[in-house]
């Protein structure tokens, strides 16, 4: 399907933002050099706000979240080594495998428990011991935010102490984690605390059209390095797009309430329709839906102007260009829909 996206209400994930005119200005007047040498100024800049930010000796720009976290993988583990992660994870279910597929690292999938984390009990039973038989565990891999959850601080400061003590490196898939950091009111030296290693993501939330940016010490950043040329994310003149990041540091980050607020506001409208939401952290509300309604839901919705990711588990994302009063319209045609009698849950007072 190809959209013009401005004539849309676009609910589909945070990924669809599109730069602002101020952001657009940024990138055109970006000072650029070849970056696969070193010599661009404005993603060496970029480079090191980020890593200043989170407390970390280096950091690395990459064309996509996908790819930072594969090289991170790499760059942690040698080939037919293993790593944990949750089977709900990006890393394990939404990136074709790439572990496996062009690291030879073996993924060892635990059950995420309902607050997004791996049980550390869980982790301590899947290790192995040293045995020719098992592949070498060498890595703990968790995400926040996952599904629109937050990581509770107590749990990952357990986790990655856990992780350590068993002589396992920890990685973070962060591509939400601003969203995390302003959920929780920390900053983000704290919400990377216990982590070898994150991936954070421009392109979400913050509205940059590209990039991520990998963050470690300068030993595991220079083996990074290495694999992102192997994995053909070497860029020449990056600093176009940089500009757009370091435009998204500096003034997207505190906005995201806005995003976290429309979410609630769209779930609480949702709920008054006596539909199936599920509790709303951030910029992510989930509907159950009965299978049968898909479809012709789907259908209403697009009929209306509206995109949205609709399944029997429908994920609804606010962002940077959704407005309150795109959220109102929004819930004006769920509310238009013409057979949510067949499909709604009877009330408290019919049930009885």
């Amino acid at each position: 399907m190809h959209l013009n996206s401005s004539d849309f209400i676009d609910l589909r994930s945070d990924t669809v933002t599109r730069p602002t005119s101020a952001m657009r200005a940024a990138m055109a007047a970006a000072e650029v050099g070849d970056d696969v040498y070193g010599d661009d100024p404005t993603v060496n800049r970029l480079q090191a706000i980020a890593a200043e930010r989170f407390g970390f000796e280096d950091a690395l720009f990459f064309p996509t979240g996908t790819q930072s976290n594969l090289a991170a993988l790499m760059a942690h583990c040698a080939r037919g080594d293993a790593y944990f992660v949750g089977q709900e994870a990006h890393t394990y279910g939404y990136e074709q495998g790439g572990a496996a597929v062009l690291g030879s690292i073996s993924p060892q999938p635990l059950e995420n428990e309902a607050h997004g984390g791996i049980a550390i009990e869980r982790i301590a039973k899947a290790i192995r011991p040293k045995d020719v038989h098992f592949a070498s565990a060498r890595l703990l891999a968790l995400e926040n935010t996952i599904g629109g959850r937050v990581l509770p601080m107590a749990y990952v400061a357990q986790a990655t102490a856990f992780a350590h003590a068993q002589g396992l490196r920890t990685h973070l898939d962060g591509a939400r984690i601003f969203n995390a950091i302003v959920k929780l009111e920390i900053d983000e030296r704290s919400a990377a605390a216990g982590f070898d290693s994150v991936s954070i993501c421009l392109s979400k939330g913050l509205g940059a059209p590209v990039g991520s940016v990998l963050l470690g010490s300068r030993d595991f950043i220079a083996l990074a390095l290495r694999w992102r040329k192997a994995l053909g994310g070497g860029m020449r003149q990056a600093g176009v797009i940089a500009a757009a990041g370091l435009y998204a540091l500096e003034h997207h980050v505190a906005r995201l309430a806005e995003d976290h607020a429309n979410a609630e506001y769209l779930a609480d409208g949702l709920r008054a329709m006596d539909l199936d939401v599920e509790p709303t952290q951030t910029n992510m509300v989930y509907v159950n839906l009965p299978a049968q309604q898909v479809a012709d839901l789907k259908s209403h919705l697009e009929q209306h102007g509206i995109l949205a990711s609709i399944g029997a588990r429908t994920r609804l994302v606010t962002h940077l260009d959704v407005s309150r009063a795109q959220v109102d319209a929004t819930l004006q045609v769920f509310r238009e829909y013409p057979r949510w009698a067949s499909c709604r849950p009877r009330s408290a007072a019919a049930r009885v």
